[in-house]
């Protein structure tokens, strides 16, 4: 009969392979993990994490200086007010498109006007990022693009001036019916609003876990107190008939010597029972206490009738 060597081959037991990322995603828990970075991505995409400085103060502001140019922004912007209208004051000798370019997605809805200084003059570019431009409003878009700016080059050295003179420029637009009248409203994206429901949903379900964990462990702790009290009743009735019977035992054994044959019988009989039901007495829980209890009764009213 041939045998492997112990430094033979061995069959290996196979190993239960892990699941890795891919197994992982695949779970309900993955998903929702996906789904979560998710919803942050297009969050923080959209709330402008990836914006440039100019499209960032854009953002929540109308009016963006670059520094060096001299602009007070803090009375420019309570010049323009909430109308939709944005100035960019770019550095001198900078293709003013550019601005535009940049601002294009977060200053939507606005007619947009770029400034950059050249020399005496302003090198100035406009973009009516209005609703229907590309359609209906094509035309108001361009008398919009070309009016806005009209006569800031006189106010090249004072450029608080030159917004004043763009407002100005801007409202006659306004009357003329040539841009929409109304406020410009900044929003917070679908995200933010998402997040901020599930925020509001997760307080909730938080609640009702706790309130129904609270409840569930109320419960337990009532019925718990019932099994003790049930068990503390039992085990003290099985205790108070075990004393009276220790106590009959007690006096039937004075009896025993003078006693007649058919009592002594009697008696070992009983005392054999009592022993027994003794050794069972530690260990017996609520439901066994209740039954030894009765079964004591019973010898309780043996050893009454024998008495």
């Amino acid at each position: 009969m041939r045998r492997d060597s112990p430094s033979g081959p061995r069959d290996k037991a196979p190993r239960r392979s892990r699941p890795g990322v891919l197994g992982f995603l695949v779970t309900p828990f993955g998903l929702a993990v996906l789904a979560c970075l998710g919803l942050a991505g297009w969050a923080l995409w959209s709330g402008g994490v990836v914006d440039g400085p100019m499209a960032r103060q854009v953002r929540t502001s109308s009016v963006y200086a670059a520094p060096g140019t001299g602009l007070d922004v803090t009375a420019a912007e309570r010049v323009i007010g909430n109308r939709r209208l944005v100035v960019l004051l770019l550095p001198a000798d900078t293709e003013p498109r550019t601005g535009c370019d940049k601002v294009r997605r977060t200053a939507a809805g606005t007619l947009v006007l770029g400034l950059s200084r050249t020399g005496t003059e302003y090198d100035t570019y406009s973009c009516a990022l209005l609703p229907g431009v590309s359609d209906e409003n094509f035309g108001r878009a361009l008398v919009a693009e070309t009016t806005v700016a009209r006569g800031v080059d006189q106010f090249a050295d004072r450029p608080l001036e030159a917004v004043k003179l763009v407002v100005v420029n801007y409202d006659m637009l306004v009357r003329a019916n040539i841009v929409p009248d109304g406020a410009r409203t900044v929003s917070p994206s679908l995200p933010r609003y998402l997040v901020a429901g599930a925020a509001v949903l997760i307080i909730i379900l938080g609640s009702v876990l706790l309130w129904a964990a609270g409840r569930r462990a109320g419960r337990a702790a009532t019925d718990r107190r019932d099994r003790i009290a049930r068990a503390t009743d039992a085990r003290t009735a099985l205790t108070a008939a075990t004393a009276v019977f220790a106590q009959q035992i007690i006096d039937l054994d004075a009896r025993y010597q003078d006693g007649p044959d058919s009592f002594r019988g009697e008696y070992r009989k009983l005392t054999s029972d009592h022993l027994a039901l003794l050794d069972r007495v530690p260990h017996a829980d609520d439901a066994e206490a209740a039954r030894l209890t009765a079964q004591v009764e019973t010898l309780i009213d043996r050893a009454r009738k024998l008495s």
